[in-house]
């Protein structure tokens, strides 16, 4: 992707020299006053977004999930942005701690940086304070500012939890910023800034990337976290709740710990990619042994969730009982006719993988019926899905914009993105922003904090 978008041919091997450079762009250019005053006051920094890009391959930290830490490998290069950045964003949700700083190339001569992301399990928080403070330490080198004078902007609702924890442990200023204003700022920043980052989905056309634009308004934000908040967006600073579910990932991360071996969540997204939910699920086949074509629900459509477990749970007694194994819910009686048997139990007719599935299928299908119906009632046709929930798994993808297209009979879209796990570390990583950065005007009201 990367090989696809203009740069500007540049000599410069970061900010030392880049005053005095010819080959440097005049808008690339920084001198020692503006290096001083970036420094100083971090809220001035204005991320110049042109030709940025996602970096797909060439991530300089590896990928996956180790100790409750993963690394997201599509990084975010901005390869015009010279000017120092002294702050990095954290936004802390009830399951995961979202994190997002900039660091300059690593042996490039080319000028600019990256975004980089990576996220933690809320549980391991003090990993989380750990790898900042080693951010921290290594400041000047990612970005030419002291360690003394690194902020933090943090949101959700571990920037109160945990206030003091990251405060003391970094020894620097920690700024909290309100969790919804964030992500509707992080929403804009990649809707209108980012190529190649807002997606729609479909069987025939898995991922259609939309352009970015700034004729966004009005939309509904879907936030799935551990719990979903859905917003209803007017305007840059114009948002309402409108409603939510207490069932989100956290739900899905809770049952299926309690339900199957997983340890982790992206442990059961892998589960749930391998099952199969018809072992499970009660389907409109099972009930009509075929379509029912007259309301245009597929064989395939579940018609129930988990509404044959009771049914092979009562049939297996039926055997049991049937075979000696239980007389009059007698327990002795069923001792001594299990240990007349083969030790060996029979293998389940479902597996943890096809409880995975179907259970991820039951919170993915409540969301996206709720959703259609704020969206309807509020007359808003565009909805964006947000959240570490989704976490790019297709099977969440299809769900979620299945349903938006059923109920809507094809009237409404719905929209994905590739960082929608950090969209409020985002938003609180750019609250410290100038007025009319960017290439739109939107966040005017908003202003620096520094």
């Amino acid at each position: 992707m990367s090989a696809n978008m203009p740069r500007e041919d540049t000599q410069s091997d970061g900010l030392q020299d880049a005053s005095t450079n010819p080959f440097v762009p005049l808008r690339a250019r920084i001198n020692t006053a503006q290096l001083d005053n970036t420094i100083i006051h971090p809220g001035s920094v204005k991320i110049n977004v042109t030709g940025a890009f996602i970096v797909d391959q060439d991530a300089p930290s590896p990928s996956g999930s180790v100790n409750g830490r993963s690394h997201d490998t599509k990084d975010i290069r901005l390869p015009n942005h010279t000017a120092v950045v002294s702050h990095i964003a954290v936004d802390i949700g009830g399951s995961l701690a979202k994190l997002v700083y900039f660091s300059r190339e690593p042996h490039s001569q080319e000028p600019g940086g990256r975004l980089n992301f990576m996220n933690f399990e809320t549980d391991r928080i003090d990993d989380c304070v750990e790898f900042m403070r080693q951010l921290k330490i290594k400041q000047q080198k990612l970005n030419g500012s002291k360690p003394s004078e690194l902020c933090v902007m943090a949101t959700g609702g571990g920037a109160y939890k945990f206030y003091d924890k990251i405060r003391e442990g970094l020894g620097v200023d920690v700024l909290r910023e309100d969790e919804m204003e964030c992500l509707i700022i992080g929403l804009d920043f990649f809707i209108t800034e980012i190529p190649r980052e807002v997606f729609t989905y479909s069987e025939m056309d898995p991922m259609h990337f939309a352009e970015p634009r700034s004729d966004i308004y009005p939309y509904l934000l879907v936030n799935i976290g551990s719990g979903v908040s859905m917003i209803k967006v007017s305007g840059p600073r114009a948002y309402q709740r409108v409603g939510g579910t207490s069932l989100g990932g956290g739900t899905l991360w809770g049952l299926l710990s309690l339900l199957t071996g997983a340890r982790t969540f992206d442990d059961m997204l892998g589960m749930a990619e391998r099952g199969d939910n018809s072992k499970v699920d009660m389907l409109v086949g099972d009930i009509y042994g075929t379509d029912y074509g007259k309301i245009g629900l597929k064989s395939s459509t579940i018609a129930s969730s988990f509404g044959k477990v009771f049914r092979m749970k009562r049939e297996a007694e039926r055997e049991a009982e049937d075979s000696g194994g239980l007389t009059n819910g007698d327990e002795e009686s069923a001792a001594q006719s299990a240990s007349s048997k083969d030790p060996s139990p029979s293998s389940p007719p479902f597996s943890a993988a096809d409880v995975s599935r179907s259970l991820l299928y039951a919170i993915s299908n409540n969301i996206g019926q709720i959703a259609y119906l704020q969206s309807e009632k509020h007359s808003l046709s565009t909805i964006y899905f947000g959240g570490s929930f989704i976490r790019g798994h297709r099977q969440t993808i299809n769900t979620l914009s299945y349903a938006i297209k059923f109920w809507s009979g094809g009237e409404k879209k719905a929209y994905f993105l590739r960082h929608e796990g950090y969209l409020g570390a985002v938003g609180a990583f750019l609250k410290r922003q100038p007025r009319n950065w960017g290439r739109r005007g939107s966040f005017e009201e908003s202003g620096g904090n520094g």
